[in-house]
């Protein structure tokens, strides 16, 4: 088996453990190229050989293919049972997305890399899109909701690909037609307050929202009723996203 039938093998059945899904990832990192400051930004497109955040968010994903980056898919989640166990969470040994986080943006800070500098900016596009899913800060009783199975829109899913990709793929837009569209309602106030925040506050934030997120009715009937009851949130998580990802990078590159 070649490595191009490999890597559709995985994507077509692997996808209930990505994040976002394609379009998702791609508007984090969309949201995020508008809000760094002009250097960054051109620095990260000549570290990325002429791409930006949103071409190369799933590539975290992408690499799951390949056998040789196996010790890094502990890093797509964290397993946080209740609120009480954010403060004393320890990382596992394989890690998390909350230390991968920590780790990969004190690389850039400190120009001392694990691997490169694009292997970090493309691990950190992709895994603060993550962490502000709430169904990948997971309870530790059921895979995330990947065990929650449901019908969507008619067809065999489960809470965890709903949340991935459903919902966003029913509305049929590209990632910069969604991008706009999310950020349109957003006002200043908005971007200023979700800045200069920790990711132990995006954790605590998806603990607290995922139990939303199981507010699912009747879970053979899901559509159009749970995206019109959760759309709201799904888009303040995909904003927040982005625009944090964007603050944490022209934070982290100032401070070289």
């Amino acid at each position: 088996m070649n490595r191009i039938t490999t890597l559709l093998l995985v994507l077509c059945t692997s996808a209930s453990a990505f994040g976002w899904g394609l379009t998702g990832h791609r508007i984090v990192g969309h949201i995020a190229m508008d809000h760094l400051n002009n250097k960054v930004r051109a620095h990260i497109i000549d570290v990325l050989g002429g791409e930006d955040l949103a071409m190369v968010a799933n590539w975290m994903d992408f690499i799951k293919s390949d056998r040789d980056y196996d010790t890094l898919k502990a890093w797509h989640y964290c397993t946080i049972p209740s609120l009480d166990d954010i403060d004393g969470h320890q990382h596992p040994e394989q890690g998390d997305v909350w230390m991968a986080i920590v780790k990969l943006l004190h690389e850039i800070e400190t120009q001392q890399y694990s691997v490169d500098e694009a292997f970090a900016l493309k691990a950190l596009a992709h895994l603060i899109g993550d962490v502000h899913q709430p169904l990948h800060c997971g309870n530790g009783k059921d895979k995330g909701a990947n065990d929650v199975k449901v019908t969507f829109f008619r067809g065999k899913s489960n809470l965890h690909r709903v949340w991935d990709s459903g919902m966003i793929d029913h509305w049929k837009m590209s990632y910069t037609e969604y991008s706009s569209w999310i950020m349109s309602t957003r006002t200043s106030e908005n971007i200023v307050s979700w800045k200069n925040t920790s990711v132990h506050d995006w954790v605590r934030e998806s603990v607290i929202y995922r139990e939303e997120c199981y507010n699912t009715g009747d879970p053979e009937r899901m559509g159009y009723r749970y995206i019109y009851d959760h759309t709201e949130l799904l888009h303040l998580r995909l904003a927040q996203a982005g625009v944090r990802l964007a603050d944490a990078l022209n934070k982290a590159y100032a401070a070289r």
